[in-house]
């Protein structure tokens, strides 16, 4: 295995475990409020308005890690088959990277000024991503 694959894989296992930590933080916020009764199972059955501001975050981002890192990984999945680059170890790590900041401060402040600004960083760095993958097809097909 190459150190490019190497390095790729392990943003790609990065960004899984940016996801179960956020589950953490998720449950840690959300269980002992279920435990201690200051929240009945009944009342956030269908609707998860009556969690505290603090759940909310942590459910936002953990939700959030369901929609641009499913494109991230199924790329890094064509990125891999290709043969994987370079550009594509820097453009992986810098997308794990943008979502580490976008979970941080989505947990955090949530401050959406500046959580929107690294959510466009990261897509700007996932279109990147599949420009690449573009560009590598394309140089396939043609020695075909």
């Amino acid at each position: 295995m190459s150190l490019a694959i190497l390095l790729i894989l392990l943003a790609l296992w990065t960004q899984g475990a940016l996801t179960i930590f956020l589950l953490f933080i998720l449950g840690r916020r959300r269980l002992p409020l279920v435990a201690d009764k200051k929240i009945a199972v009944r009342d956030i059955a269908l609707d998860t308005s009556p969690w505290p501001e603090d759940a909310q975050k942590a459910s936002n981002a953990f939700n959030n890690q369901f929609q641009l890192p499913v494109l991230f990984a199924i790329g890094i999945a064509i990125t891999l088959y290709l043969g994987a680059g370079w550009p594509e170890v820097v453009l992986a790590w810098a997308f794990v990277a943008s979502r580490i900041v976008h979970a941080t401060i989505h947990v955090t402040s949530n401050h959406v000024y500046r959580r929107f600004s690294a959510y466009v960083v990261g897509f700007c760095i996932l279109i990147a991503l599949w420009i690449a993958i573009l560009v590598r097809l394309v140089l396939a097909f043609q020695t075909v």
